[in-house]
């Protein structure tokens, strides 16, 4: 039973259903509870009402800058509490926010601007010199976030003299809100487009149900370990906002750091990949009186093996939810409940289940349902699915077809309806939960003279899940070292993307129709292995 603010009183899980967008979100809450922290980062604070005001400031200085809705407004900076000012700036101008991956080298960040049209670039001081190798790819417009107020393009200055009155806009559910950016099996990243909606669709399937295997209750404060440039970051940070509760941001992810905020702060909710939960298990002294606020951790972005699971049970002492899903699907579809993670219990392999109103089949090479037990590509249909990839209907449609995304994962579901994950059609590789794709370093790869033909597979790693590995083939009369193949590779890609190891072969293992057989290579690394991901 919800009292009057749709708050429901008999446990104090927080759930306000008639908020539908992210506009509506904050307003409501500066007026609910102004003086709450909605944002803690690095010993600052942001209350909901400055969050409000802050983000009508920058809502009205975008629309004075001419973006009309749709615009696409680019943000290359770690998180803090302007990346949410801005987040909700643009929600409320009818903006769609391109987060950048800090990590990309500039030609990899000129593509995302360019290919989205951003118009304006909100940009981190530390990053200035990515802005300086990109020349006519850089917007017209960049705002400097940490440059001194007497400077004109700075962040303070640029919204200062806007007033921070509610903006009139009309935003829906299905209004773009995000491009978040994605490689594929192509080497180019694709833009994936998200709505308001998919900020509420899986909050309001668990609410229908009263489900409480993610939940948010009164007085949590929540700590988001994933990138706000991931679909998880984004979205984790959007349900804590939408209930009302405290977020505390970590411009970088540091294990020593998170444990500290933990104790100091009382964490009650974090979201991480698996391996930061390694991390924050071989942190020097860590003990379990440092997580005893916990009462919840969620995990996702990568497979966890189940020692690494057993681990953390055994050291947070709270509950876990394992979620799964894409940047395409909304962030989840699938969740493994608390109740589940049980020790050698039957589903700790398994990804989860559908919640409710989310769908779940399995597929064949035809596109015809397998029956329960039988792999094939996983398939999933949600409310919270993206609009497309921007600029890309013929890919848009090859990954969302009749209302159902197509995953690229192969696995099966059981009697029970819950999915397992055991491969992986399209060759993703996942490092510390970053989706690297092997075409895309490949293609690097051989623009080096003294390389003939690369192949990239992914091998199992204890800490990091998998790492990248490189089979090269070397040009005739020319054999690069691995150290001259690493500088090449780290002026062109992301430092995540860089193989961990290279190898030089003869050749190129080849299908009688010349089709690289990638898996023969990648099951030197894998075997018998019963999931071919880590």
């Amino acid at each position: 039973m919800a009292d009057s603010t749709g708050t429901q009183a008999r446990d104090t899980r927080l759930y306000f259903p008639h908020l539908q967008t992210l506009d509506e979100t904050v307003r409501f809450h500066a007026e609910r509870q102004p003086q709450t922290a909605a944002v803690r980062c690095e010993g600052r604070s942001l209350s909901y009402a400055q969050l409000h005001q802050e983000s009508n400031r920058i809502a009205h200085a975008l629309r004075a800058a001419g973006l009309k809705p749709g615009a696409r407004v680019a943000y290359l900076g770690k998180e803090s509490e302007h990346y949410y000012e801005i987040l909700f700036g643009c929600a409320k101008s009818e903006t769609v926010l391109v987060p950048i991956n800090w990590r990309l080298t500039a030609p990899e960040v000129s593509h995302i601007l360019q290919d989205s049209g951003s118009e304006l670039l909100f940009l981190e001081e530390s990053f200035a010199p990515v802005l300086e190798q990109l020349g006519s790819a850089a917007p017209r417009t960049v705002v400097r976030l940490g440059a001194t107020e007497a400077e004109p393009d700075s962040f303070p200055a640029w919204k200062a003299t806007q007033p921070d009155t509610d903006p009139a806009v009309r935003v829906t559910p299905d209004t773009p809100l995000a491009q978040l950016y994605t490689s594929g099996t192509t080497g180019l990243p694709k833009g994936v487009v998200l709505a308001h909606r998919s900020c509420f669709a899986i909050r309001d399937a668990l609410a229908g149900e009263n489900l409480d295997w993610i939940d948010w209750r009164e007085g949590d404060v929540a700590l988001i370990g994933i990138p706000g440039f991931h679909v998880g970051g984004l979205w984790w940070a959007t349900q804590n906002f939408n209930a009302g509760v405290t977020v505390v941001s970590m411009p970088a992810f540091a294990a020593g750091e998170a444990v500290r905020l933990i104790r100091e702060l009382g964490i009650t909710t974090a979201c991480v990949v698996p391996a930061m939960l390694r991390l924050l298990l071989g942190e020097p002294g860590v003990t379990p009186e440092d997580f005893t606020t916990l009462r919840k951790i969620v995990y996702g972005g990568s497979p966890i093996s189940e020692s690494l699971l057993e681990e953390s049970l055994a050291m947070f002492g709270c509950e876990f939810a394992q979620i799964y899903g894409l940047t395409e699907t909304g962030n989840t579809a699938v969740c493994l409940p608390p109740a589940d993670h049980v020790p050698g219990g039957p589903r700790m392999k398994a990804a989860g289940h559908p919640y409710p109103g989310i769908g779940a089949k399995v597929i064949d090479d035809k596109g015809q349902e397998l029956p329960i037990g039988e792999v094939g590509e996983v398939c999933l249909r949600t409310p919270a699915r993206m609009v497309e990839y921007w600029g890309l209907p013929d890919k848009t449609a090859e990954t969302l077809v009749d209302g159902w995304i197509h995953t690229g994962d192969a696995g099966y579901i059981d009697a029970d309806g819950y999915v397992f994950i055991s491969d992986r059609i399209k060759d993703a590789i996942i490092v510390a939960g970053e989706n690297v794709y092997p075409a895309e370093i490949e293609n690097v790869l051989e623009r080096h003279p003294g390389v003939a033909e690369a192949v990239i597979v992914g091998r199992p790693d204890e800490r990091w899940g998998e790492t990248v590995h490189a089979f090269v083939v070397a040009a005739p009369g020319d054999r690069p070292s691995p150290r001259d193949l690493h500088r090449f590779l780290a002026q062109r890609i992301a430092s995540f993307k860089l193989p961990a190891k290279y190898e030089f072969i003869d050749h190129v293992p080849r299908n009688p129709s010349g089709k690289i057989l990638r898996r023969e290579l990648r099951d030197r690394f894998w075997g018998d292995s019963e999931r071919k991901v880590n």
